[in-house]
């Protein structure tokens, strides 16, 4: 099941609404730029073909709005002077090697799509994404946000969108759509984790830490662990994040509050993995990457639907019956029921 190519931003988009509303000309700018990618998003070509290994490539926008950007580094080049171009190439391939590596996957769309990415896109734009084809990075405003290049993690979790893409491509709105953004947070969480090699209990599980400028109130964009606890910021707000199903926020905006209820499905996954214990790439990891690309996961899945095809997955993985149970327990404990 493949969706078409699908915008997903790593900043909350009710969040760039708050600084727009309160007249922070960066976060305008922002909101109108996506608006613009939204839309050409629907005549974008397909991918291109891939090769059975890892292909990077760099380019640098140089502040104006096109893509891709002149070309700064490829596979195998070394460092350059610019930093944002070296994070950016070590996130693409740090994130590849967890697919790879842990999962036997061949990049974001199985069949080894070499990996674009662009750098200083805009003038401040407060953002980064993946529109179908490639990933863009924001150098932030410098008041709220910094470089989108500088948290392996959101490479991640954007890069994680494709992967959704391409396997259950999970509509953009409500509880799919919050599916859709959780995914993207478990992988990328999973990227730095296994970038860092940190068991479950040694990992921070925010996303986005250090993103946030100097001076605003806040640890991270989201936090898997404890969820709506992130920021309390007087121009960003309070974190809105419920950790559980009997907080959902509905609401029209964020095509039905997708980065806020992701917080519910984000939290099942914590309290799994730090139930199993270990790496949580390994047995939690692979339970939700099973149920993502078995097949079986309709586009427009809810919690309930995805809770149980995380229950389906333990059981066929894992023969001892206390993985399965234990992934009951998770989703129970967010009051989302497997049965």
């Amino acid at each position: 099941m493949t969706a078409e190519p699908a915008l997903c931003a790593i900043v909350p988009p009710y969040v760039l609404d708050r600084l727009a509303e309160d007249g922070h000309e960066p976060a305008a700018r922002s909101l109108a730029l996506d608006a613009v990618h939204r839309t050409a998003r629907l005549t974008a070509a397909p991918p291109r073909p891939g090769s059975d290994r890892l292909d990077r490539v760099i380019g640098d926008a140089e502040h104006t709005e096109r893509l891709p950007g002149r070309t700064v580094r490829r596979e195998g080049q070394g460092p350059v002077d610019d930093q944002s171009v070296n994070h950016a190439y070590d996130g693409l391939g740090a994130t590849y090697a967890l697919f790879a590596d842990v999962y036997g996957r061949r990049s974001i769309d199985d069949e080894g799509l070499r990996l674009d990415a662009t750098v200083h896109y805009g003038v401040h734009y407060d953002n980064a994404f993946w529109d179908g084809q490639q990933m863009v990075f924001g150098d932030g405003d410098g008041e709220v946000f910094g470089d989108f290049t500088a948290c392996i993690d959101v490479i991640g979790h954007e890069l994680a969108h494709g992967v959704t893409q391409f396997t259950a491509g999970l509509e953009y709105r409500g509880q799919p759509g919050a599916l859709n953004e959780s995914v993207s947070d478990v992988f990328g969480s999973l990227v730095k984790q296994y970038a860092l090699r940190q068991d479950a209990a040694d990992a921070d599980w925010l996303i986005g830490a250090g993103l946030l400028a100097p001076g605003v109130q806040g640890v991270a964009l989201r936090s898997m662990k404890a969820p709506g606890t992130a920021y309390d910021d007087p121009r960003l707000g309070k974190d809105p994040q419920p950790a559980h199903l009997r907080d959902y926020v509905r609401t029209a905006r964020d095509n039905g509050g997708v980065h806020i209820n992701s917080g519910i499905p984000n939290h099942a996954f914590y309290l799994l993995a730090t139930a199993l214990g270990g790496p949580a790439w390994e047995r939690a990891g692979r339970i939700w990457y099973d149920a993502l690309t078995g097949r079986r996961l309709p586009s427009d899945a809810g919690f309930t639907a995805f809770a149980r095809a995380t229950v389906a997955a333990a059981r066929a993985r894992y023969p001892e019956p206390s993985v399965a149970d234990t992934v009951t327990a998770a989703w129970a404990q967010v009051g989302v029921s497997t049965t």
